[in-house]
């Protein structure tokens, strides 16, 4: 590398980062979506304004890797059991998604005049929606567990899969090229099938021996090298047969879901994706020709409602046929209606086939580009004014949403009903008591209102909800929500509104029960701390403590550890104090129980029992 090539690189990463760091916290700071930062800052620092960067082509290419990564990880949380589960959705809702808009859209674009084989790339390209903003705006909301976020992760995964026939089907729409290469596209398409069956049946046999031999080396560096190099490795055997890398990377995760490296695995691909992610966005913000859209205003704004709108009209017909429930419908059309990254790759083919003229290219690139901009704007519009819309419409629809009266109030509110809420609702049941539940998870909901329980589906951290739901006539409120933001938020708006409910929280960490604690809640439960105790008592008894003594040792610690989170509380932001606090803590607890153990033997000693063993080392 030459050093005028190593000025430019490094002065396009400042430009980057600081384009991020600038953009990205202004957005959030306005209450929008941190896509819409990186769009914006890509936007600003691209060939169309500020002209900081001007090529943004190859950042693009370099860019997608973090969606590759980011279907990596959606991969590693689908088992495939799970996945099979899926194939109905994936493959049958799929389907008509990616054909039913390419075919409007090819007919819309016939009707106005353009050529069969141009109107059919148009409606191949613009079908595509894009994965990355559809699942990072599903992740920052909590939304993939809902039915609707499910639902568009089956949609998503069928249009990368669609990529296999969309790749092969293009050289044939080039006449001249199709007769001259007779059957070369169902060879690649061959050669496609054989490189997913090569992945499937080469992963489970090599994969987690590879990885098994790898972590035995106990150089965790080179265990995140490894994992990058799993996924780089899989993308690259996709794109050397013209398949979608983000399909390879999926699945490689799906492979390794059910390994003992998942976790890991996780943990060490996370910063790369969210790096590359934004630097995908930025790209895309960059890649707006201004100079096309400026020349044809008028048009670019019909392309762009034409095709959104007709997708959308398409997939509020699916969600109402698959079932999904009415407030979730808008953020399944909003993430699916846009353009996606996989319409640039179906145009760039398409110009390499000669297919697409370089100004039609640039023009409907643009329009994917601007569609991907809108999305993030749209989906605040749907938060602020249709989302409460529709909740109001599904309460006033259904009698068992109407506010509560006093007299059937229950006394008792569960937020969020997974695991955790599960549990405290069976165990009060089983007493006679009555609880109301309010969860975002529209299936979860349905489930428990089939056995009896009154439950609302939405936000917690709405005001409106949580009346809806009986917060203003609850005794008792318990916060059980996965998520440690919402549940602060929730927390924040309980005790300013519903002071007489007196809080119980669930705490995911220690950083989370500070945050609780701060807020004033008094009965917090950290969620793996009695498991864990649990657990301990069980080694202690496999090593020969009588269960009694296992059990009161487990009850012992368990209070020294309250006590010390009660004491470390009071330094809590100061680093060192904490550090000090907790090994102070720690060794008098040390000290304490070796004393004990010490004086146990000496008085079995004294009375002649010689040396005492484990199970008698219990209190006398």
């Amino acid at each position: 590398m030459d050093a005028g090539s190593s000025s430019s690189w490094l002065q396009n990463s400042l430009v980057f980062l600081g384009a991020a760091v600038v953009a990205v916290p202004l957005a959030r700071l306005l209450g929008l979506s941190s896509v819409i930062g990186y769009l914006a800052a890509g936007i600003l620092i691209g060939p169309g304004v500020l002209k900081l960067v001007s090529d943004p082509t190859d950042i693009l290419h370099f860019a997608e890797f973090g969606v590759v990564l980011m279907l990596f990880l959606v991969g590693l949380e689908l088992e495939p059991r799970r996945l099979w589960s899926l194939r109905r959705p994936i493959f049958g809702w799929g389907s008509v998604q990616l054909l039913g808009s390419t075919v409007l859209i090819a007919a819309v674009a016939l009707a106005a005049g353009l050529s069969w084989q141009l109107a059919l790339v148009a409606g191949l390209a613009l079908s595509q929606s894009s994965t990355a903003i559809a699942l990072s705006t599903l992740a920052e909301r909590n939304l993939m567990p809902t039915s609707g976020g499910r639902s568009i992760l089956s949609v998503a995964l069928f249009q990368d899969l669609g990529g296999i026939v969309v790749i092969t089907l293009l050289p044939l729409l080039a006449v001249q090229q199709a007769v001259a290469t007779g059957g070369s596209g169902w060879l690649t398409a061959a050669k496609a099938v054989a490189m997913v069956l090569a992945i499937i049946f080469g992963g489970r046999l090599l994969l987690r021996p590879a990885l098994r031999w790898i972590a035995r080396s106990g150089t965790p560096e080179i265990f995140t090298a490894a994992s990058l190099l799993l996924v780089v490795a899989t993308a690259s055997l996709m794109q050397a047969v013209g398949l979608s890398m983000a399909l390879g990377a999926f699945l490689a995760g799906v492979l390794l879901a059910e390994s003992e490296y998942r976790r890991q695995l996780e943990t060490d691909l996370e910063p790369f994706k969210g790096l590359l992610l934004g630097l995908f966005f930025i790209a895309v913000g960059m890649s707006i020709d201004f100079a096309v859209v400026m020349a044809h205003p008028g048009w670019m704004a019909v392309v762009v409602l034409g095709f959104v709108l007709l997708k959308a009209l398409l997939l509020v017909a699916m969600a109402r046929a698959m079932g999904i429930p009415l407030a979730e419908r808008p953020v399944f059309v909003v993430m699916l209606a846009q353009g996606g990254e996989f319409g640039f790759v179906v145009l760039q083919a398409a110009g390499g086939a000669a297919l697409v003229p370089a100004s039609e290219s640039s023009f409907l690139l643009a329009a994917i580009a601007i569609s991907m901009l809108l999305t993030p704007l749209v989906m605040v519009w749907v938060d602020r004014v249709l989302a409460p819309r529709l909740a109001a419409r599904a309460r006033a629809a259904s009698p068992a949403m109407d506010e509560i009266a006093e007299e059937q109030a229950a006394p008792i509110l569960i937020l969020g009903f997974g695991r955790y809420g599960q549990i405290v609702a069976r165990l009060i049941n089983a007493e006679g008591l009555a609880a109301t539940v309010l969860d975002h998870d529209a299936e979860q909901v349905a489930s428990v209102r089939k056995f009896g329980w009154p439950a609302f589906y939405g936000d917690a951290t709405r005001l409106d909800l949580l009346r809806v739901a009986g917060a203003g006539h609850a005794r008792v409120i318990v916060v059980a929500i996965d998520d440690i933001g919402q549940s602060l938020a929730a927390v924040d708006l309980i005790r300013e509104h519903f002071p007489q409910a007196t809080l119980v929280a669930r705490a995911r960490n220690t950083t989370h029960w500070y945050g609780l604690r701060a807020r004033g809640v008094a009965h917090i439960e950290r969620e793996t701390l009695d498991s864990a105790l649990m657990s301990g008592r069980s080694v202690l008894e496999l090593m020969g403590w009588e269960p009694h003594t296992a059990r009161n040792q487990a009850l012992r610690f368990r209070r020294h550890n309250i006590e010390l989170l009660h004491e470390m509380a009071a330094h809590h932001g100061d680093e060192k104090a904490l550090i000090a606090v907790a090994k102070q803590g720690r060794e008098q607890l040390e000290q304490l129980w070796s004393r004990e153990r010490a004086q146990r033997r000496a008085r079995k000693a004294q009375r002649g029992e010689g040396f005492a063993s484990p199970k008698d080392s219990g209190d006398d």
